[in-house]
């Protein structure tokens, strides 16, 4: 069995108790390196060709949108549309918050749980999102359980962002990046939240998708109780 610690020994899990903002990842440590001017055009075409798609989808459908719909909501030729996101699927599973969770992780302190780490990274991304942005991710994870085709390119997405989480964690404990641990640990953790995630949308939105996340994390980190 894979340990959530990889670099540090096990310790007894307990119930999570939510912990206080000032604790987690503070938001000096999730922010990136400002990107220069080309790339802030190519972040903005990004997102003018998500929202534009996004409100597409919801008005008429997911597989009623075409790619040369969206290009001319978002006032770009659908060879724009293409060279960002290949396959319209990329649209709804692409986003700008990679480089956030690299950074927080990479912020964390090395000896803490890998599992732990994640958690709190995750929620205070989440925190961060603005109220716009998270009735996108609202969007996003409803087409996801919505639309196999969508479901079908999944796999391809989280291969690469294991890829990615791996290559963060590596640098922490100095294991190599494709480390079969760390594989497992990274792959396991971005499941655990893309299902809270779901969870969250599809159950039950009364509140935020945190306590889920946490549940999740739990699990996790102490394997199922009976």
């Amino acid at each position: 069995m894979v340990s959530a610690r990889t670099a540090a020994a096990p310790r007894p899990a307990a119930p999570h108790t939510p912990t206080a903002p000032d604790t987690l990842t503070t938001p000096k440590a999730l922010t990136t390196p400002k990107p220069g001017l080309r790339e802030r055009k190519k972040i903005q075409t990004r997102q003018a060709i998500r929202r534009a798609a996004y409100r597409l989808f919801d008005e008429h459908g997911y597989e009623a949108t075409s790619i040369d719909r969206i290009a001319e909501a978002a006032e770009v030729s659908p060879s724009t549309v293409v060279r960002y996101f290949p396959a319209k699927e990329d649209i709804v599973l692409t986003d700008e918050y990679d480089a956030l969770l690299s950074a927080g992780l990479r912020a964390r302190p090395a000896d803490e749980p890998v599992v732990e780490s994640i958690r709190r990274v995750a929620i205070e991304v989440l925190r961060g999102i603005a109220a716009q942005d998270r009735a996108g991710l609202v969007q996003r994870i409803r087409l996801i359980h919505e639309v196999p085709a969508i479901r079908g390119r999944t796999a391809e997405h989280a291969a690469r962002h294991t890829t990615l989480i791996s290559t963060v964690l590596a640098e922490r404990t100095g294991r190599p990046a494709d480390d079969l641990e760390l594989r497992v640990i990274s792959a396991a953790a971005l499941a655990a939240l893309q299902e809270a995630l779901l969870s969250w949308v599809t159950k039950d939105r009364r509140t935020g998708p945190e306590p889920l996340i946490h549940q999740a994390m739990d699990v996790l980190t102490r394997g199922l109780t009976h």
